[in-house]
């Protein structure tokens, strides 16, 4: 099954304590589509400058990610340069240079339009909203925001929740849409605008799943090698919208191996700078560490 997915395509600069690396490939788009890339067909949407590089182009193309949506206009490609301390749940912005990005209209391609699966990436919910006019009848739509557009454009960003069955954000973004401290209130509230499921991803503490009717909680990986958080987000939403597609399945027991599959792949994310983690993951690992947080999640009866 196909997954569209728009988003941003850039090229990063980062600092952890772990290590700097300059000009990498980055961008919501690209982690959410190379982790999805493990479960499906991926139908990119993005624009990106004369100056990206043709490696990283032939390196999508490699993963199963149909390019043909991917716009090169002229000027530079998105760029990035952040910084993080110990604490690596947050991010400091050193600056951020919109380039090509800021003028994105996103254009679906005619054979991109029946995508059963739809994710719309961390943009504009103006763009998102032009995304799902284009697009036919999808089965799922997934969305992604941040605070920037939180609070700069609440009343468009609740337009476009209204129609998304999945909203995945940090707890921090729900706290903050929802008017809200306490992060199961703020669940409730988010799910009365629209959508049918809200994820709520909680960094090194793992993840939130709220439905109308039950809260699902997993746990994050325990890993002895963290060298970069960039893109965990979008990585984890990859593997969670990447493996429902695959399975073709939307019951709640699907959706919460979801959950566990996306916080997989955000495992595997973080251990290196960039995808260089995910650029030759084997599926084989995917599944041993899918075990691996069932047994940590296990516990008996009493």
């Amino acid at each position: 099954m196909s997954i569209l997915v728009v988003g941003s395509v850039a090229l990063d600069s980062i600092e952890t304590p772990f290590g700097k690396v300059n000009d990498i490939l980055g961008g919501s788009a690209v982690y959410f589509s190379t982790a999805a890339s493990y479960f499906a067909d991926i139908n990119l949407v993005a624009v990106v400058g004369k100056d990206f590089p043709q490696e990283h182009t032939d390196f999508l193309a490699s993963k199963n990610i149909d390019i043909k949506g991917l716009q090169k206009e002229e000027g530079d490609t998105f760029r990035w340069k952040g910084k993080y301390g110990f604490d690596l749940n947050e991010a400091h912005t050193l600056d951020t240079q919109l380039n090509v990005f800021e003028g994105f209209n996103p254009v679906i391609p005619d054979e991109y339009r029946d995508s059963e699966y739809v994710f719309l990436a961390n943009i504009d919910p103006d763009l998102q909203m032009e995304v799902l006019g284009q697009v036919k009848n999808p089965r799922m739509v997934a969305c992604d925001t941040m605070n920037f557009w939180i609070e700069k454009k609440r009343e468009e960003l609740k337009r476009t929740i209204e129609k998304v069955d999945i909203l995945i954000i940090n707890e921090a973004e729900a706290r903050e849409f929802a008017c809200e401290p306490n992060v199961v209130k703020a669940a409730r509230n988010i799910l009365s605008m629209g959508p049918k499921n809200l994820v709520v991803k909680q960094g090194e503490y793992g993840a939130l799943m709220f439905t109308g009717s039950s809260i699902f909680s997993a746990p994050a990986y325990p890993l002895e090698d963290i060298f970069d958080p960039t893109g965990a987000g979008d990585s984890f939403a990859g593997g969670f919208i990447g493996y429902l597609a695959n399975t073709h399945n939307l019951e709640e027991s699907a959706i919460r191996q979801a959950v566990i599959f996306g916080s997989v792949m955000a495992s595997f994310n973080v251990e290196d700078f960039s995808l260089n983690r995910m650029r030759n993951l084997d599926y084989n690992e995917i599944e041993h560490r899918y075990r691996k947080f069932k047994e940590l999640s296990h516990f008996e009866d009493v």
